[in-house]
C-alpha cells in the first residue's frame, strides 16, 4: 500500500517540474530547415537507435523502428477520455501533452521522425556516452520497444519518456533528468529560508483559515520537516 504522504510529495514534485518546464509544451510550428534536416539523417539511422531531441530544459526521447517510425512515451488526455483510435492516433497537440501530464496517462506510440522531432535537431545514442552504460543489441532494442506499445501510467518522476528509452536501450529503467530536478529540490529545502517562509505561511494559513486540523497540521509538519532535512 502506497503510503499517502509519499503519493502527495510525489504529486508535488511532478507539478512543480512541470510548471519549472512549462516552456516545454508552448506551441509553434516545426521550421522547415530543421525538418528537412531531420529527414535527410534518416537514412543514418539503425532499428534500435535512441534518438533525442532537445527541448526548453528537457529532452525528449525515442526508440527508431525503422522505416522513417519512432516509438516514445507521450502523455495524452484523449487516453483517458476515448477509445477512439482515429482521435488518438493522431499527433499529440500540446494542449492535449499538458493535460495527459497532469492526468498521469500517456502512451508509447509510433510517429515519424517529422513529428517526433517538431523541428529539433536530434542526436543519436548520446545516453550511451553520457550514461556510460553498455546497451544491448539494436535488434533487442527495438524488440522491446516494440513489445511496450499501448496506453501506459505516466509520471515526470518515475516513468517517463527517459525511463522508457533506458530499460529499452540497457535494461533498467533510470532517468538522469528526474534525478537532476530532485537533487535541486533536496537543495532548495535545505535552504533555512524555505523553512522560514514555509513557517510564515503555514502560520498565515491558521490565521487566515483558523485551527481546523486539515490546515493546522501541514503547517506544523511541512516546516518541521524541512527544518529536518536541513
Amino acid at each position: 500500500m502506497k503510503n499517502p504522504m509519499l503519493e502527495a510529495l510525489s504529486q508535488l514534485l511532478e507539478k512543480l517540474l512541470l510548471i519549472s518546464n512549462f516552456k516545454l509544451f508552448s506551441s509553434g510550428t516545426p521550421g522547415e530547415d530543421k525538418a528537412r534536416n531531420s529527414y535527410n539523417e534518416i537514412s543514418s539511422f539503425l532499428r534500435g537507435d535512441v534518438l533525442e531531441v532537445p527541448r526548453t530544459h528537457l529532452t525528449h526521447y525515442g526508440i527508431y523502428l525503422g522505416d522513417n517510425r519512432v516509438a516514445h512515451m507521450m502523455p495524452d488526455i484523449l487516453l483517458a477520455l476515448t477509445k477512439d483510435k482515429g482521435r488518438t492516433q493522431k499527433v499529440v497537440s500540446n494542449k492535449r501533452l499538458i493535460l495527459g501530464v497532469i492526468g498521469r496517462v500517456a502512451s508509447i506510440r509510433v510517429d515519424t521522425v517529422e513529428d517526433f522531432a517538431y523541428g529539433a535537431d536530434i542526436l543519436v545514442n548520446h545516453l550511451d556516452k553520457s550514461l556510460k552504460k553498455k546497451a544491448l543489441l539494436n535488434e533487442e532494442v527495438a524488440q522491446r520497444a516494440e513489445k511496450l506499445l499501448g496506453i501506459t501510467p505516466y509520471s515526470l518522476l518515475w516513468n517517463n519518456c527517459e525511463h522508457f528509452v533506458t530499460y529499452c536501450r540497457f535494461g533498467t529503467s533510470i532517468s538522469p533528468q528526474a534525478d537532476k530536478f530532485c537533487e535541486n529540490v533536496k537543495i532548495i529545502i535545505r535552504d533555512q529560508r524555505s523553512v522560514l517562509a514555509s513557517a510564515v505561511l503555514g502560520l498565515a494559513s491558521i490565521v487566515c483559515l483558523g485551527l481546523a486540523s486539515y490546515t493546522t497540521l501541514p503547517a506544523i509538519f511541512i516546516p518541521f520537516f524541512l527544518w529536518m532535512a536541513g
